[in-house]
């Protein structure tokens, strides 16, 4: 019986110890340095890993990952695993992310998951070491990058006691709406989510097999969920090759991202929906002329609203090189779920719902159906009852990949994960996002804290921070946030933040009034204020999050980094 993915990582080790587990772009592209690690290899440093945190008596304890882009993250994970150590994935605050929101971050996730050591490169560890004035939380935690960890060390790793309750890792959430709270995902969790994401998205031994196990090509960030559950672990999960290079690299070059699966033709490459924008936004005649993507069936679209523009844009602009719609692969999902919720049907097109006055890229996009094993209901948020068909409410879930709670934090657990609705049994996680089922597709139209209501009528501020990006070029995919202000007189006023192209400030005016006119026909709202901000400045979470509260109250105390802002409407 297999107990945990180190189980099927060692037998993967024992039957096909040569296979490539990973391949590493080093600068992010297919024809540059390559670094590969194979399943033998990767088996033998998680387990001297592991053996190291269990001669310390770590066994139990919390570690805290923090690397660089790159493989050794992925020993570490694994080795925590295997010396039954709960992993708590991290960004280390160093280069260009040390800044105030990073270290903050890894204050937080230090004190809140009382961590006892850190894993991580060996760069890393020793900046750490100078960093004690900033962050006073490391003083008595061990230290340790992994890379010096002899391989010898596997010799003396003795397999955990491990249930599908014992806890595997703390994912912390992404903070988009509240501080991040760390998910209790356990064995049983991790392994339930890697079935359903393989069902889901057709990782069937055939599909291996016609692939030559090259399933995989991901620059998405290895400490966030999608990353991290999706690409990663499935190919542990499944024993496939997986292609990974660094998130920054995709965006220095977007292109390198369509090279790498042109070069390496996996099945299965994805990312949220501002990724398909960016990738747009650079292609040429040039780029389309070199690329085969032929082999590209699931390209899978999460994480953010996912756009039926975006969806028709790249589908005729790759099309020359052999994408297809169908390849598109909308899905829903979150970290008190592991990951994967709901997904598309592989090979078949994306599900649009036509607004009435028939602009197809307008269109509400399906995040598919649930995944095997999986409960998605629609209730009343205010009361626990179920709501019929086409009616919006809170996304309510329940299954075996649903999370035990939150790290110590009980009230959160208990009303989160605990809710009960008539004629279903067991319990239910309240995701907090809104959305609609019809005939068993999900379909997301935003985060319940974040809806908008102005004059009584609601509005998502994802549908118009969509209209103000499709109103100007020069402004940013993923990079708008809109939210409301009260006026105490006139109640609630809509503002939008957006960052637009430096290059583009003269026509500052211009751009707002183009916004204005968007949002006034699409939705019939008059924005109160448009500001424009340079690149860059819009609160983002750790995974790519626009932070609309945060943006909100940078925007109400003046602390907006403005190129062109107009005088409030």
């Amino acid at each position: 019986m297999v107990r945990s993915l180190v189980d099927l990582l060692t037998t993967h080790a024992t039957h096909q110890p040569d296979r490539t587990a990973y391949r590493y772009l080093l600068t992010g592209d297919p024809d540059g340095e390559v670094q590969e690690i194979s399943y033998a290899r990767l088996a033998t440093r998680s387990l001297a890993v592991a053996a190291w945190l269990q001669d310390r008596g770590l066994a139990g304890s919390r570690a805290m990952l923090l690397y660089p882009p790159g493989l050794d993250f992925i020993s570490g994970y694994l080795g925590c695993l295997a010396a039954g150590v709960v992993a708590v994935p991290g960004v280390p605050p160093l280069g260009r992310s040390r800044n105030h929101r990073a270290l903050t971050r890894t204050k937080r996730l230090i004190a809140d998951s009382d961590a006892k050591v850190i894993l991580g490169g060996r760069e890393v560890v020793d900046a750490l070491a100078a960093m004690t004035g900033d962050l006073p939380e490391l003083d008595g935690i061990t230290r340790v990058a992994t890379e010096d960890i002899p391989d010898e060390a596997a010799a003396s790793w003795r397999a955990p006691d491990l249930t599908a309750d014992s806890v595997a890792f703390l994912q912390y959430t992404s903070g988009s709406t509240s501080a991040p709270r760390g998910v209790v995902i356990t064995h049983g969790n991790l392994l339930d989510n890697e079935r359903v994401i393989a069902e889901r998205m057709g990782h069937t031994p055939d599909v291996i097999e016609e692939y030559g196990h090259e399933l995989f090509v991901s620059w998405l960030p290895v400490y966030h969920d999608m990353g991290l559950i999706g690409p990663v672990l499935n190919a542990v999960y499944l024993g496939v090759t997986a292609t990974l290079f660094s998130p920054l690299h995709f965006l220095q070059r977007p292109d390198r991202w369509l090279k790498a699966v042109s070069r390496y033709r996996p099945h299965t490459s994805g990312a949220p929906n501002f990724a398909y924008e960016l990738c747009l936004r650079h292609a040429t005649p040039e780029l389309v002329d070199e690329l085969d993507l032929r082999s590209w069936k699931v390209a899978f679209n999460g994480a953010e609203p996912v756009r039926a523009a975006t969806l028709r844009r790249f589908t005729e602009t790759f099309a020359p090189a052999g994408f297809r719609r169908e390849a598109f692969y909308p899905c829903y999902g979150l970290a008190e779920a592991t990951v994967m919720v709901t997904g598309g049907t592989v090979a078949a097109r994306p599900v649009l719902l036509e607004p009435a006055d028939g602009d197809t890229d307008g269109s509400a996009v399906g995040c598919g159906r649930p995944g095997p094993g999986l409960t998605v209901v629609v209730a009343d948020p205010d009361g626990p009852r179920e709501l019929p068909e086409g009616e919006v409410g809170e996304i309510w879930v329940r299954g075996a990949s649903v999370a035990k709670g939150y790290w110590r934090n009980t009230l959160a657990t208990r009303e989160h994960f605990r809710a009960t609705l008539p004629g279903h049994e067991g319990r239910f996680l309240r995701t907090g996002d809104l959305g609609f089922l019809r005939d068993g597709e999900l379909f997301v139209t935003g985060r319940r804290k974040d809806l908008m209501v102005i004059d009584g009528r609601n509005h998502y501020p994802q549908d118009l921070e969509l209209s103000a990006e499709m109103s100007h070029p020069a402004l940013r995919p993923g990079c708008t946030a809109a939210f409301s202000v009260d006026s105490g007189v006139d109640g609630e006023l809509p503002v939008l933040v957006a960052e637009v192209d430096p290059d583009a400030a003269g026509e500052a005016e211009k751009i707002v009034d183009q916004v204005r006119g968007a949002i006034g026909d699409a939705h019939g709202l008059s924005v109160h204020d448009v500001v424009l901000v340079h690149p860059g400045t819009i609160p983002k979470t750790s995974s790519g999050k626009i932070q609309r509260r945060a943006t909100r109250t940078a925007y109400l105390d003046g602390a907006l980094s403005v190129i062109g802002a107009p005088a409030a409407g």
